[in-house]
C-alpha cells in the first residue's frame, strides 16, 4: 500500500459553505433580476455549478451566469463558510500518522483554495472542477488510498479509483443511499474519523 493519502470533498464534507454560496446565489439573483432559490440550491449541494445554474437561468445564459457568480463568490461566500464538526481534528489526525490530505472537489481550485486558507485547514493538495468518475483521476495521480465525501458522486469517484469510499452523512445523501453507492464506512459526520482512521487503513490494505 501507498503511503497513507486520504482524499476529502469539500462542501459539506470539510466545510459547511451552505451560507456562502446562499448569499452567492442571492448576489447572482441582484445582479442578473433572474430569481435563485438559495435555500433549495444549497440543500442540493454536490454536483458542478453548471447543473444548479441551469435550474434557474435559460441555457444560452448559464455560461454568463458562471462566470458571474465565480466572480462574486470571493467577496459573498468566504467568509460565511464554517469547518464541518470534527474537520480539523480529521486533518490533524492524517497528519499525524505521517499522512497527507488531498482535496477533490467539484468547485473551482482557486475558490476552493480561497476556503481552506480562511478558515486554517492545513492541505496538502488540491484538484479542483471535477465531479463524481471525473475525481478519480485525481484520486489516482495523488496515490489516494481512500477517499471521504457527502455525496453518492463521491463513492462512485472512490469506486472508479478502487479506494475505499468513507461517506459523512452530513450532505444531501442519506446513510442508505451512501451505502448503496458503495460506502464501505458511514460516519454521521467527522467527529468520528480520528477513531475509525485505523479500521480505515486496514481496509485499504484489503482493496
Amino acid at each position: 500500500m501507498p503511503a497513507l493519502t486520504v482524499g476529502f470533498d469539500l462542501d459539506m464534507t470539510l466545510v459547511d459553505s451552505r451560507p456562502g454560496i446562499a448569499a452567492a446565489f442571492r448576489a447572482l439573483t441582484a445582479r442578473t433580476g433572474v430569481p435563485v432559490d438559495a435555500d433549495l440550491a444549497v440543500s442540493r449541494l454536490g454536483p458542478p455549478l453548471r447543473t444548479e445554474i441551469g435550474h434557474w437561468f435559460p441555457p444560452e445564459q448559464v455560461e454568463s451566469a458562471v462566470r458571474m457568480y465565480r466572480e462574486l463568490y470571493p467577496a459573498y461566500a468566504i467568509t460565511p463558510t464554517l469547518p464541518m464538526p470534527g474537520a480539523r481534528e480529521a486533518v490533524e489526525a492524517i497528519h499525524a500518522r505521517g499522512g497527507r490530505v488531498l482535496v477533490v472537489t467539484a468547485k473551482m481550485g482557486r475558490l476552493a483554495r480561497l476556503h481552506l486558507e480562511h478558515l486554517g485547514l492545513a492541505v496538502d493538495e488540491l484538484a479542483g472542477d471535477l465531479f463524481a468518475e471525473e475525481k478519480a483521476t485525481a484520486l489516482r495521480e495523488h496515490d489516494a488510498t481512500h477517499y471521504v465525501g457527502d455525496h453518492v458522486a463521491d463513492m462512485a469517484a472512490a469506486r472508479v479509483a478502487g479506494v475505499p469510499g468513507i461517506a459523512v452523512a452530513t450532505g444531501p445523501c442519506s446513510p442508505d443511499e451512501l451505502r448503496a453507492a458503495g460506502a464501505e464506512v458511514v460516519l454521521e459526520d467527522l467527529t468520528g474519523f480520528p477513531a475509525a482512521l485505523d479500521g480505515m487503513i486496514q481496509l485499504a490494505l484489503e482493496q
